[in-house]
């Protein structure tokens, strides 16, 4: 689920600033890192929006090198004389946004010499500091000082703490702070309950999960899509995809409409339940849903479906995956093209599909794989494609792969089914070449191949050479 506060949420909103006639304070601070930083690209302080000011101005901190940046903040502290709180808070949280958490924390304690107090915007900010370092024993005293100073967090700096705690796995703390928030009257949002709701589920506590969204329908507040998205993915974790699916169905009854990472987590479920079919008809869900699948919903339905053996449908996902331009990744391709080719040994329909998959492999990405290159020319032979198995088997001795005696010997069956003796018998050869010794079955279905041709003599000679080799056919040449 992505940050329920926005990174900005906090920054430069206050609109209660001292209007003098020189440029504010924090325009300064713009100018100034503009300056420092020697770039051609000014920036037009009376027609951009201040808020875009202050991203450029952490933009450029950001794009130059530790020691100007720390000569930068020392030359804008210098200039400090004059600073209100707001100056102060601006400069803070751009400190916090460049992830200078430690410089922060410093500056921040540094406020009474600038002759400032914080006030309530200045502490959210340090929560947010200290959250950012997982330093959640000052964040908290953070709260208390604020109270001391008689200030109470709003909602929004509550849950940025929630949150912070539940994504670490201290969902007791987290808890804690709720309870804090009841005790001065401070009412949850939906955005607090969603970030407690993912962190019951990230320790496993599913069912504490759905009392709680059960408690926050009652409670009058509207679940969006990250609540019912939070609990799915808990029941998803467990094994219990099927009440995930019935949380998704109410939220559509609800009007909430799922998000791809919604039907993401349910294709999750699916897959590592071994129900990947299911998968398949959530997709169509989606789609009439009008929400379009990403490249991650289609890779783990595929995955799931090859990982459970579901061969057709997965063809079926990896064409779509295809023409709708998403890559397919070398190792899916391998697992696909050996599951196409295997259950192509009974049905024969799919032997077309594993060449074409076979061809967008060879097209895309380097086929290394021996096993691959092995199990697709007994393929080719076993659906009497043999010119095709033998160019396939000759290119994968140029790249190194020498096909196992068994590959061999399916490519010489089928030669001899379709009569062709002369390319079988080179391809024995072939064998010699490359250090492979012709099994015992090589040998037997040849020399039958050459006494149903009356080919005695050349029957004679392969025995012979099958010998001098150590192998002893069981078939013996025709009188």
């Amino acid at each position: 689920m992505s940050s329920l506060v926005p990174s900005n949420s906090f920054i430069f909103t206050n609109t209660n600033r001292r209007n003098h006639n020189k440029i504010p304070q924090f325009n300064k601070l713009v100018v100034f890192a503009a300056a420092s930083l020697s770039t051609a690209e000014s920036l037009d302080l009376k027609e951009n929006p201040r808020s875009l000011q202050a991203q450029r101005f952490v933009d450029r901190i950001k794009a130059s090198p530790l020691k100007e940046r720390i000569d930068i903040f020392d030359s804008i502290k210098k200039d400090g004389t004059n600073w209100s709180v707001s100056d102060f808070n601006d400069l803070l949280m751009a400190l916090v946004m460049l992830n200078e958490q430690e410089t922060a924390v410093k500056f921040f304690s540094e406020a009474s010499s600038y002759g400032l107090a914080p006030n309530s915007w200045t502490f959210s900010i340090m929560i947010r500091c200290y959250c950012n370092k997982n330093d959640f024993f000052e964040a908290r005293k953070v709260i208390d000082c604020m109270f001391d100073n008689g200030y109470h967090p709003n909602v929004t700096t509550f849950t940025i703490l929630v949150n912070s705690l539940c994504k670490s796995g201290r969902l007791k703390e987290a808890l804690e702070v709720l309870d804090q928030m009841g005790r001065i009257g401070c009412k949850p949002n939906i955005q607090t309950y969603n970030c407690l709701l993912k962190g019951f589920c990230y320790v496993g506590r599913v069912e504490e999960a759905y009392e709680m969204l059960m408690n926050v329908k009652n409670d009058g507040l509207k679940p969006d899509v990250y609540t019912y998205t939070a609990v799915m993915d808990g029941f998803c974790k467990v094994g219990r995809s099927n009440e995930a699916m019935e949380l998704l169905n109410e939220a559509i009854e609800r009007g909430v409409t799922p998000n791809v990472v919604t039907f993401n987590t349910l294709f999750n479920g699916y897959c590592k339940e071994g129900t990947p079919v299911k998968g398949v008809g959530l997709l169509e869900l989606m789609k009439k849903r009008n929400c379009l699948p990403d490249k991650i919903s289609y890779s783990t339905l595929l995955n799931g479906l090859l990982k459970w053996g579901k061969i057709r449908p997965a063809v079926s996902i990896f064409k779509e995956m295809v023409r709708f331009g998403f890559e397919v990744d070398e190792r899916m391709m391998n697992s696909l093209l050996r599951g196409l080719c295997m259950q192509s040994w009974e049905e024969k329909d799919l032997l077309e599909d594993a060449y074409q998959v076979f061809e967008k492999m060879t097209k895309k990405v380097s086929v290394t794989d021996p096993g691959t290159y092995g199990i697709v020319i007994r393929t080719l032979g076993k659906g009497k494609k043999t010119d095709e198995a033998l160019i396939h088997l000759h290119h994968a001795i140029e790249m190194g792969h020498i096909p196992r005696t068994i590959t061999f010997n399916n490519v010489i069956q089928a030669l001899c089914g379709e009569g062709k003796i002369d390319k079988a018998l080179l391809l024995l050869f072939l064998m010699y070449e490359h250090g492979k010794i012709p099994s015992r079955t090589s040998y037997d279905m040849l020399i039958t191949k050459l006494d149903q041709l009356e080919k005695s003599y050349d029957a004679c000679a392969l025995y012979g050479a099958a010998l001098k080799q150590g192998v002893i056919p069981q078939r013996k040449p025709q009188d």
